[in-house]
């Protein structure tokens, strides 16, 4: 393996402690070596070999990073990572890498011209439940895929405390925050829809930012795929539903990776990443051989978001596509931002 790509955090909120920093020190690919804290200096606790810095400027022009993991509000990704590209160094961006497809354009154009990798941290298609319908669709025992249904179902009715998050301004709302995943998703699965509708609603008392959408993808042979999330879901339905010419799978959102990193277990542990007993997807389909309707559970292969960090190495190290494709990004983004 060549040396270790020397990396820079901009932000130790819940996506740098959980979905970051301890990827970024297990594996071998990586050095963490900076991070930007205001406010109070935590990282540095857990961490030893890190040195904290008070702005994120100092971490950006650092002249030993050659990655930088841009993880701070969504409205600020685009500044923050033209800047760090504008410094010479590669770019992994939280979703959504902008506010705008002109601004996403903007930066893997800006990348390709200072010769730098822009990479967008899609984490969620690393998810067990996604992985398991993938496996699904791949054996064919659905037959033709008639639609899919993918959710996301929260219960917060409170407005939160993130500001970026809960007031209009710059990629703000629930389908800034969901909407690149579940569309992420349905593109890896399905690849890219020939059409689609979208309706957005707001129903939390005092809301400024829509906290519900649904959103019609239309494919070709009439396959249709519905996408929804909503904060007003006392009782979540099945994350995934897909229902084909020979069947029907249905599989509860069951990824443990965020849960066990929140508790402090190592993305190396024995067990992490693997769901929990009784999580198994349902498959009812017709049984080839005596053309009659039979279930069978199937468990989840391990969720891992490590294997998009080999990747990130993969692409900076040794130019390999990067499985999140530019095209991917810029359709997400041009679904997501048309009124």
């Amino acid at each position: 393996m060549n040396q270790p790509i020397k990396t820079g955090l901009l932000a130790f909120g819940m996506s740098g402690r959980i979905f970051h920093a301890p990827f970024l020190n297990a594996n071998p690919g990586f050095s963490l070596d900076a991070i930007a804290e205001r406010n109070t200096k935590k990282a540095a606790k857990i961490y030893p070999n890190l040195k904290s810095y008070d702005t994120l400027e100092e971490v950006i022009n650092h002249p030993d990073l050659e990655l930088i993991v841009v993880n701070t509000p969504n409205f600020t990704h685009f500044d923050l990572a033209k800047a760090a590209l504008l410094a010479g160094k590669h770019v992994l961006i939280e979703k959504p890498i902008a506010a705008t497809s002109a601004e996403a354009k903007e930066l893997f154009d800006l990348g390709r011209q200072v010769n730098r990798e822009v990479l967008i941290y899609q984490n969620r298609r690393w998810d067990s439940d996604v992985k398991a319908v993938k496996q699904v669709l791949d054996t064919g025992e659905l037959g033709k895929i008639v639609e899919a249904h993918f959710r996301y179902d929260r219960w917060r009715p409170e407005i939160g405390p993130k500001i970026f998050k809960e007031t209009p301004m710059p990629a703000s709302g629930l389908l800034y925050d969901l909407g690149p995943h579940l569309l992420d998703q349905a593109i890896v699965l399905f690849g890219k829809p020939l059409s689609y509708t979208k309706t957005l609603g707001r129903f939390r008392h005092k809301t400024e930012v829509p906290d519900y959408f649904f959103i019609h993808l239309k494919y070709p042979e009439d396959l249709n795929v519905f996408l929804y999330a909503s904060m007003l879901v006392a009782n979540p339905l099945p994350g995934f539903v897909v229902n084909g010419s020979r069947g029907t799978f249905i599989k509860k959102r069951s990824d443990t990776q965020e849960a066990q990193l929140d508790q402090g277990m190592s993305p190396l542990a024995v067990g992490f990443g693997v769901e929990e007993d009784g999580m198994q997807g349902e498959l009812t389909c017709i049984n080839p051989e005596t053309e009659k309707m039979e279930t069978t559970f199937v468990p989840s292969l391990k969720g891992d978001f490590m294997d998009i960090f080999d990747a990130v190495y993969h692409s900076i190290r040794e130019r390999k596509p990067f499985p999140v494709l530019e095209e991917d990004v810029l359709l997400q983004l041009s679904i997501i931002e048309e009124k």
